[in-house]
């Protein structure tokens, strides 16, 4: 994990007690005179790594700001979350889900886990784009398609998709760009009368909920030798369409292509490669790549705007990102399939 050292934990730190006491036993460490090194995070000033000098075990801690989802803080529910996928199979190579290893609400709300390494989706699409490996990242995405559609198939229920939550969640996104980013108004109204014309589509609402991993950006996988994926990250794990994670993914690629080339639509190959790879694990491959290409503009477009929202997007860029939002949900932007 890249990110900047602050020395070590002191004894006295109730955090270093429970590491000591709760956490290392269970990776099978008895060290009463441990010592930490921290590590924070260069992504997340509330991540840390942890690294005991004697045995070189490592475990990630996750903090959380002191709010709560009802009864549950959000590192309890993530904790949770991975408690349950992982009890759902998704505990061993191709397909494995950070092990969670303890989570203690007394101190700032922390949620322990093991340390992963692997290459960071990230990464690799980031040398796709610079570098011009592209069999790696087409490799890449067949393995984090196939996870997917594990996932989603596996929680599949008859609950029809709710899609007013969906459509709530856009017009916050529209809120969040005229209010602390200037979007003008025509831009606000016009990308409202989209958001009008998506919610009478009956294909918006048609299919089964399935858990959705929620963050499907490409700081949250990690990959091993051959088809394995790491997934990291669930705290924003719900139910919704599948799609919902497919046009998260298929938004982060155009993004990266059009920052890295000023060109979205050289990402659209991985992209069609990545959707017709994940049809692959039902039925009809050419059924199902068409009804998801069909609700894809919606999610990708959101996408967009989620992450043309952000403080770091230059002001040059983001009215970019903006009207290749726009001009994808103008239209029904048909995906070609595309594979090596």
């Amino acid at each position: 994990m890249n990110g900047k050292h602050l020395g070590n934990l002191q004894p006295s730190d109730p955090l270093h007690h429970y590491l000591k006491d709760n956490i290392l036993p269970q990776l099978g460490a008895n060290l009463p005179q441990a010592q930490f090194s921290v590590q924070n995070s260069e992504s997340s000033k509330n991540v840390y790594l942890y690294t005991e000098s004697q045995s070189g075990i490592q475990v990630i801690g996750k903090f959380y700001p002191d709010r709560s989802n009802g009864s549950l803080t959000k590192g309890e529910i993530e904790f949770r979350n991975l408690v349950h996928l992982r009890n759902l199979s998704f505990d061993k190579p191709p397909h494995y889900v950070v092990k969670p290893l303890g989570f203690n609400k007394d101190i700032g709300n922390v949620l322990v886990m093991e340390y992963l390494e692997g290459d960071t989706l990230s990464s690799i699409i980031n040398s796709a784009v610079y570098q011009k490996n592209k069999k790696k990242l087409y490799r890449k995405l067949t393995a984090l398609a196939h996870f997917l559609a594990e996932l989603h198939n596996h929680t599949a229920n008859a609950t029809p998709v709710q899609f007013d939550t969906m459509l709530d969640y856009m017009q916050s996104l529209i809120t969040v760009l005229h209010i602390k980013r200037d979007l003008p108004v025509e831009e606000v109204e016009e990308l409202t009368s989209l958001l009008v014309a998506w919610q009478s589509k009956e294909d918006m609402y048609q299919d089964s909920q399935v858990l959705v991993h929620g963050d499907v950006t490409p700081a949250n996988f990690l990959f091993g030798h051959g088809p394995i994926v790491l997934a990291i990250d669930l705290e924003r794990m719900q139910w919704a369409d599948r799609v919902f994670d497919l046009g998260r993914l298929s938004g982060e690629l155009a993004h990266f292509f059009f920052l890295g080339t000023g060109s979205p639509e050289k990402a659209e190959p991985f992209i069609g490669h990545f959707l017709w790879e994940y049809s692959r694990y039902f039925p009809d491959q050419k059924e199902t790549f068409r009804a998801i290409t069909q609700r894809l503009p919606f999610y990708m477009g959101m996408t967009l705007l989620r992450i043309g929202r952000n403080w770091w997007i230059s002001p040059e860029y983001r009215p970019k990102l903006i009207n290749r939002a726009k001009q994808i949900l103008r239209s029904t932007h048909e995906v070609q399939r595309d594979s090596i």
